[in-house]
């Protein structure tokens, strides 16, 4: 099992422990970030983009907690407003952070964190705030999931720069873990899936948005491989975990 962060975290799933779980867009297509102006590169201070993110106000980014776990404030910048993950747009120190104190790598349970920006931002045609979902659509919901990583699982060395889109449907955390799909009961019920053939998620793709209906359902989280047969891609479930983020977004 592997989280879908540019960077490698690797989990004690026991007979699931694999270097194949991962994080990136495979199956889908150039977009642009005026179609999906919520979404934001999280890189270093250097520019090395490793996770994605979504705003949800003027100064705060939703995104996994994984993506928090070996960086400081300090150290990390936002991109927002910009397709390309290198350039343009505008670029955001982060002042504060916070994830889920019930976060378990182990699990991946809860694996949900804030980011506070140092600096307000405007919404424009490329750079908008995406409202949480109250609930989690129903299994066979159109999705889509965007994200700068990679595009195959294996050998897609090199990530692109320009944001990419795929197009899945939602499964319900208790069809996941049913025996349609291979997980079994490693599907917690702060998880989501999305599923479609050949299409899925991927590195580099941890902490963005999973959206249906114009709401923000899911957030990229990890998955066995990228879009494996019978695998879907595993998402943090906003509807169970919205409390926390609007505590936390108060709290920051």
């Amino acid at each position: 099992m592997q989280f879908k962060s540019s960077f490698q975290h690797y989990t004690t799933f026991g007979a699931y422990m694999s270097s194949e779980l991962d994080g990136r867009i495979v199956g889908g297509v150039a977009t642009t970030i005026e179609d999906h102006p919520y979404q934001v590169s999280i890189s270093t201070k250097l520019g090395g983009h490793f996770c994605g993110g979504s705003l949800l106000n003027e100064n705060i980014v939703v995104t996994a907690a994984h993506c928090l776990q070996s960086f400081k404030a300090t150290n990390m910048r936002i991109r927002a407003g910009s397709t390309n993950n290198k350039k343009g747009g505008e670029l955001i120190k982060v002042a504060a952070l916070k994830y889920h104190p019930d976060y378990n790598p182990a699990t991946i349970e809860n694996d949900v964190g804030i980011l506070k920006l140092a600096t307000p931002l405007q919404q424009t045609a490329s750079i908008r705030f995406i409202e949480l979902a109250e609930k989690t659509p129903p299994t066979g919901t159109p999705a889509i999931v965007t994200g700068w990583g990679t595009k195959c699982f294996a050998y897609c060395l090199i990530p692109p720069t320009a944001l990419q889109a795929v197009e899945l449907a939602i499964v319900q955390s208790e069809d996941c873990a049913s025996s349609t799909y291979k997980y079994g009961d490693v599907i917690k019920e702060s998880m989501v899936c999305a599923y479609a053939l050949k299409k899925d998620s991927c590195q580099g793709d941890s902490g963005g948005p999973l959206v249906a209906e114009g709401k923000l359902v899911g957030i990229v989280s990890w998955g066995y491989a990228c879009a494996k047969k019978g695998y879907p891609g595993v998402y943090s479930d906003v509807a169970s975990l919205r409390d926390w983020i609007l505590k936390a977004i108060d709290e920051i």
